[in-house]
């Protein structure tokens, strides 16, 4: 059930009462974040990460509580409501205090200097300046990652388009293609930074483990699956009885004896929605609940989720192995799909380890969050990868909104922004941003929306598409924009220019 919290007059609370409250709670903030710090494994070698990690178990121990009413009761004084504390946790709460025993006359050991309050806006701009290099100029400091397409292998003219719009980085997905033509796409984007003076990043992503559709059969060619129709999701034998309209091979086929009856299942990014009706002999019976106005046609190779099952996939496959030859030689960053636990990224580094033994530790991991398991172990994913490498944390909201249901997708990535700003990680915000633009030459008003809302993460990530172009340009213009009005959750009161 949703945790409500009915709008209404805040209580009036005196400056005292307020005051000895705020001191409870920095004292208790302050003890349990220490605990929960010394707990963490903290290897040596990332000194920086080290006083963010602290100021990291700050906040989880914080955000335990629920502070909506203490809010509340600060705002009619006009103090900090705690909104916008996330990288200096104990300063923020010093400086409210600092403000409480001012107006009571009250003495205040604790009242935070400049330097210390905004110590952690610095250490994440270091970060974002060690994973993506400097910001691009003043006015934007939002980074710029372009999804490459295969062309970028043979025309050297696109990326020069694109650096000379605004790109700040480029995107290898290591999903598709093959060594020979990440190479070009490095040598072409090398010619391009000559060209235009622009020195620019690499982030090569993993495929990981592919969960899809494999060989289908259906009783008619043009079948459409509707609500109400069942699907038998087998291990790789079809029935042949004639019972089934539609079936559909899972990969890998071990997978449909570790999904449960009840759970959700979803095809192509959530287009087809179901439900696991019953097990039988030939496999699992997918009681369709959601498939379009027009129906769905099932095809081969689509995404295949299943959010309540655990399928027992390691998060390194043989085809990832074989990838990091290519990344731990050519790359700046490696990009970790479907990365759920510390136990996931401590095997990633040793595997980095093995391939770069003198110097693993610079390249950069970029975990990207899609499913709710990782999001639940947010944390121990950033302690583990943090601690040891330049890090940074890519919301990847395709799969993660199929994952964990389209309407909570704004909630979670709310929640990441925070945990990561307090770790000071910086994030990648991912996903059909610009979609309409990049594939057709046109945006839609939520195109436009969802983009600005981006400019609240450190970069935003654009998909491939004949018109990426121009909405690299686009989106640079947006951001610089937005840069002027809002630096993360805080509004900038600059003078308003509508009238």
């Amino acid at each position: 059930m949703p945790d409500h919290h009915p709008a209404r007059t805040p209580e009036t609370r005196t400056p005292d009462a307020l005051l000895a409250e705020l001191r409870d709670l920095r004292r208790a903030v302050a003890a349990e974040g220490h605990a929960l710090w010394r707990s963490w494994e903290r290897p040596a070698g990332r000194r920086r990460f080290r006083v963010a990690a602290l100021n990291f178990a700050h906040y989880l121990v914080l955000r335990r509580r629920d502070l909506r009413d203490l809010q509340d009761a600060l705002m009619p004084y006009g103090l900090s409501s705690l909104g916008r504390l996330e990288g200096r946790v104990l300063a923020n709460l010093d400086a409210v205090i600092g403000a409480l025993a001012a107006m009571t006359g009250t003495p205040c050991p604790h009242y935070p200097n400049r330097r210390s309050f905004g110590r952690g806006q610095r250490l994440l701009d270091a970060n974002t300046a060690e994973l993506f290099g400097p910001p691009p100029d003043s006015a934007r400091e939002t980074r710029i990652l372009v999804t490459l397409p295969t062309e970028a292998a043979t025309d050297s003219g696109l990326l020069v388009a694109l650096l000379r719009n605004g790109a700040d980085a480029v995107r290898i997905n290591c999903a598709h293609d093959g060594p020979e033509q990440w190479a070009a796409m490095i040598a072409n984007l090398r010619a391009a930074e000559a060209a235009t003076g622009r020195r620019v990043r690499v982030l090569a992503d993993l495929g990981g483990p592919k969960v899809r559709t494999g060989a289908v059969r259906l009783a008619k060619e043009k079948l459409r699956l509707t609500a109400g129709d069942e699907l038998l999701l087998t291990g790789g034998r079809f029935d042949d009885s004639g019972a089934w309209r539609a079936q559909a091979a899972c990969e890998p086929p071990g997978i449909v004896e570790r999904i449960n009856v009840g759970d959700p299942v979803f095809i192509d990014d959530g287009k087809l929605g179901g439900v696991i009706d019953r097990r039988t002999d030939g496999g699992l019976v997918v009681r369709v609940l959601r498939a379009g106005p027009k129906g769905f046609k099932l095809k081969p190779e689509k995404g295949l989720n299943v959010p309540g099952s655990d399928l027992g996939l390691l998060a390194l496959t043989d085809e990832d192995r074989g990838a990091l030859d290519f990344i731990a030689r050519h790359a700046d960053m490696v990009g970790y799909s479907f990365v759920q636990s510390a136990t996931d990224v401590r095997l990633l580094q040793e595997e980095l380890a093995a391939r770069r033994p003198e110097d693993w530790t610079r390249i950069a991991l970029i975990a990207k969050i899609e499913t709710p398991v990782a999001v639940r172990n947010l944390p121990e994913i950033i302690v583990q990868a943090a601690a040891r490498q330049p890090f940074g944390v890519m919301i990847a909201r395709g799969d993660l909104a199929v994952e964990i249901g389209f309407e909570r997708l704004a909630e979670m990535q709310e929640e990441i922004l925070w945990l990561c700003e307090a770790a000071h990680v910086p994030v990648i915000w991912a996903t059909q941003v610009l979609e309409s633009l990049v594939k057709t030459g046109l945006p839609t008003r939520g195109d436009m929306t969802d983009a600005a809302m981006a400019a609240r993460a450190e970069c935003v990530m654009l998909n491939k598409g004949p018109f990426i172009a121009d909405a690299v340009a686009m989106l640079s213009r947006l951001l610089t924009r937005m840069a002027a009005n809002q630096t993360k959750k805080t509004p900038k009161l600059r003078a308003l220019q509508s009238w």
